[in-house]
């Protein structure tokens, strides 16, 4: 019997029939796999061992609802998959997460995404890997090369390097009038490195698209999140509305340049983020999106994803 375990934020605050990880859970149910859960806290290592207290996690038949049973100790390499869905931020804390599941992986635990890379690959730095394929971008912490930045631009977007889902990120027009407080407060008066990125347009008129990928093959069609009124964010935890539209050739391009630098890290499971043609970020913790798409494009993306786990650690 193939067991797999999730890392994440407690189960009891997730949004049961939006959640993409509750879909990937489901799926593997669905095929026979026993699925259990812990959060970080039960995750640790004792005198050689890496351990874990653990819940066995049954689903209803639709993953609307859950029951946990204890488990207890034991060792976390007992697992054949781990799938790390812990959400950002992305701190000190996190990466010790992925030296301890390191540990596992060493095991032969199947990890995803694969911890070094998620440490190598920060959501909005990754991006300046293909920097041909993104807009006007900077990262500084000093504040005067941010301004001039914004000078020469007129209009920018600001934000944190370790965040996710809208949070802290702000829009500066060619006149914002507090341009200064807005750097103070993001890079903590000069001492922490944030991202400023051209503004783009388009977000208004065509949305921020999502496009997720399985081992760097994207799903056939991409999530539209248009941003809510007065908003500049296209993150649905911000009240962006969606649809769903078929990849266009140029987005089916930009995927073909990344895939292959995705499937060398081990990052399975990944979710791309377009503007405007233009990459903005690349999320390797803990994308979302596959419930939105599965019922809007009839698509099966969480069936997919544990289909391409089956086929790995059938050739372990």
């Amino acid at each position: 019997m193939t067991k797999l375990a999730v890392l994440m934020d407690p189960i009891e605050t997730i949004e049961m029939s939006h959640d993409s990880t509750i879909a990937m859970l489901l799926a593997a149910q669905q095929k026979g796999w026993e699925l259990y859960y812990f959060q970080a806290h039960d995750l640790y290592f004792d005198r050689g061992k890496l351990l874990v207290n653990s819940q066995q996690l049954i689903l209803s038949a639709t993953g609307e609802r859950y029951q946990l049973v204890a488990v207890g100790s034991h060792r976390a390499s007992d697992f054949n998959v781990i799938l790390m869905r812990k959400d950002p931020p992305f701190n000190i804390e996190y990466i010790y997460l992925t030296y301890l599941l390191e540990q596992a992986e060493q095991e032969g635990t199947l990890i995803v995404n694969k911890p070094q890379s998620l440490r190598d690959a920060n959501e909005k730095m990754f991006t300046l890997w293909f920097s041909d394929c993104c807009a006007e971008t900077l990262v500084s912490s000093n504040m005067e090369i941010l301004k001039e930045f914004w000078y020469e631009q007129g209009e920018i977007i600001l934000k944190p390097l370790d965040s996710m889902g809208g949070r802290s990120i702000f829009y500066a027009s060619q006149n914002e009038p507090n341009i200064n407080v807005i750097l103070e407060t993001l890079t903590e008066f000069g001492n922490v490195h944030i991202m400023a990125q051209k503004y783009i347009p388009a977000i208004k008129t065509e949305g921020d698209k999502r496009i997720l990928l399985i081992n760097g093959e994207p799903v056939s069609h991409t999530l539209v999140r248009m941003p809510a009124v007065n908003d500049i964010r296209g993150n649905m935890a911000s009240g962006a509305t969606v649809k769903v539209l078929p990849l266009t050739k140029h987005e089916q391009q930009l995927c073909a340049k990344i895939g292959p630098t995705l499937r060398d890290k081990g990052l399975i499971f990944v979710g791309l983020d377009v503007i405007g043609g233009y990459i903005t970020e690349i999320n390797v913790t803990s994308p979302t999106g596959i419930q939105e798409l599965n019922q809007l494009a009839n698509l099966d993306i969480a069936s997919d994803l544990i289909n391409n786990l089956q086929e790995r650690l059938d050739e372990k």
